[in-house]
């Protein structure tokens, strides 16, 4: 199959998020797809996906805002050991590195780091998101997950 007949394939099927509210839609180019969030009209509080109430004051009046693809790698681990229970990922284990993600807007979001050396990685690098399909569920449809990588 040619690269063009393989991309076209991709685009045929659905794409859902990896979690409802997670992210912008649709989901048909992930260029333009985006994380989404909420922001308390009450204290200014940012949150991770679609919100109908602030866990930080208790207030209800929630806006539903774009956050942005661009941050800093506040802190990060790497995962040298398969993880226990039902782990899905490569056979045999390969090592990854989980950061937590400062956004402008204020929020700090956990989020795999891909497309990464992981002895190059840094506090305070620059990290931009990255969409990619994460699995196909049970309907045939692609399940897309975020993670950020060194920009």
């Amino acid at each position: 199959m040619t690269d063009a007949a393989e991309t076209a394939n991709v685009h045929s099927k659905k794409r859902v998020p990896i979690k409802e509210g997670f992210l912008t839609t649709p989901l048909s180019d992930l260029r333009e797809a985006k994380l989404q969030g909420s922001r308390c009209a009450s204290c200014g509080e940012v949150f991770l996906g679609i919100q109908h109430g602030c866990q930080s004051c208790g207030a209800t009046g929630m806006e539903t805002v774009v956050l942005s693809n661009r941050g800093k790698l506040y802190s990060y681990t790497v995962l040298r050991n398969r993880p226990p229970g039902n782990y899905m990922g490569p056979d045999p284990f390969v090592p990854f590195a989980v950061g937590l993600i400062e956004l402008p807007e204020g929020i700090r979001v956990i989020s795999p780091l891909t497309h990464c050396n992981l002895d190059s990685l840094h506090v305070n690098m620059d990290v931009e998101l990255a969409l990619d399909r994460l699995y196909e569920d049970e309907e045939g449809s692609e399940v897309i997950a975020f993670s950020f990588r060194p920009e």
